[in-house]
């Protein structure tokens, strides 16, 4: 904090305070000229590494692990899919249905999706998908899948619709699930306690 004083105080300082003869600035003053230049240093330092730093990175929207950037689009199943950054985040955005072959590779969503996909690409169903109600397999293939991701960011299959909305290229079709129903166990009943 810096206090004003008046020319009386002055003329009252002691000598450490006040200016000598030859024109020498006080002690206090030489060194808040010292901190005021340290901080005007720091803050200009500051301001050029602030200004060669680079802003966000556009993400790459990934289908089955290759990369695409903001603005390409792809077809997949029959449908358009656009790659968009939604603040550092890639993202695929379902678009109009087309009538033609897919323009990339279709796995189905035989495995997790980070690193293989990103959020919005849509996949026929596979074993993977498989899942058990009660003791009855719900066949995976029966269903698209679309990449989601929970609160954490962490990516998942979604059901999406019935595979019937997946265009199917030619010489490839639905594979059907080999699993049975004996990998699902029949949930035991549990009654409250009285």
């Amino acid at each position: 904090m810096l206090t004003i004083e008046s020319d009386s105080t002055v003329r009252t300082a002691s000598p450490k305070h006040r200016r000598s003869s030859a024109g020498a600035r006080p002690v206090w003053v030489r060194g808040m000229a010292c901190a005021v230049a340290a901080v005007a240093a720091v803050s200009f330092v500051g301001a050029a590494v602030a200004g060669a730093t680079p802003g966000p990175a556009t993400a790459e929207c990934l289908w089955n692990g290759g990369g695409f950037a903001a603005g390409s689009t792809v077809v997949a199943g029959g449908s358009g899919y656009t790659c968009t950054d939604q603040g550092g985040a890639p993202r695929w955005v379902h678009g109009a249905a087309v009538n033609r072959a897919s323009t990339v590779a279709n796995p189905g969503a035989a495995m997790r999706p980070a690193g293989v996909f990103s959020a919005g690409a849509v996949q026929p169903g596979t074993e993977y998908t498989d899942y058990c109600v009660g003791s009855q397999l719900i066949d995976g293939s029966e269903s698209q899948y679309e990449v989601v991701a929970d609160g954490d960011g962490t990516l998942f299959w979604k059901a999406a619709g019935p595979i019937s909305q997946w265009t199917f290229d030619s010489g490839t079709g639905r594979v059907p699930s080999t699993n049975s129903a004996s990998l699902c166990q029949q949930d035991p009943v549990l009654w409250p306690q009285n």
